[in-house]
């Protein structure tokens, strides 16, 4: 089976890319596996405030990516897999696309202005030739009803 690797975070673009992942998983009998990135946290010097504030981020990374898998079961009847991982994002999307072989595309989403985002310029620039799977870029500028038609 054909699995989209969408990486989500609270930025428009990640939406149209889910969008996008879950129409293409939908017309190619595929399936849509979310990825949800925590930052790494900054080091505080008393633990029990560090422990709160990455406890603070994995509630805020559960909830977006509970409203990203609500929205595409309701719109597409698919229910994606979710993984959440803390640390740095091109490190975490580069392992996880080494430990999933059933990928069939990264799917990201390029910023509707100014510069496209960290994931897109390292993969689709540095380490474009290096990836296991296609790429996926989706323009964050375009709307739902072109995304229904490109996908």
């Amino acid at each position: 089976m054909r699995t989209y690797l969408v990486v989500v975070d609270e930025s428009p673009e990640a939406e149209t890319a889910l969008r996008f992942a879950a129409r293409r998983a939908a017309k190619t009998a595929g399936a849509v596996r979310i990825l949800a990135l925590i930052p790494p946290a900054e080091f505080v010097q008393w633990g029990g405030v560090q422990a709160t504030m990455e406890d603070e981020a994995l509630q805020r990374a559960e909830a977006l990516v509970t409203s990203a898998a609500g929205t595409l079961t309701d719109e597409s009847g698919i229910r994606p897999s979710i993984t959440v991982r803390q640390g740095d994002p091109v490190t975490i999307v580069r392992r996880t696309l080494d430990e999933m072989d059933d990928v069939a595309a990264l799917v990201l989403g390029a910023a509707a202005s100014g510069h496209p985002g960290v994931l897109v310029s390292h993969f689709a620039g540095a380490d474009a030739g290096k990836l296991p799977c296609p790429i996926m870029i989706i323009p964050g500028g375009l709307d739902a009803e072109a995304i229904d038609r490109l996908s």
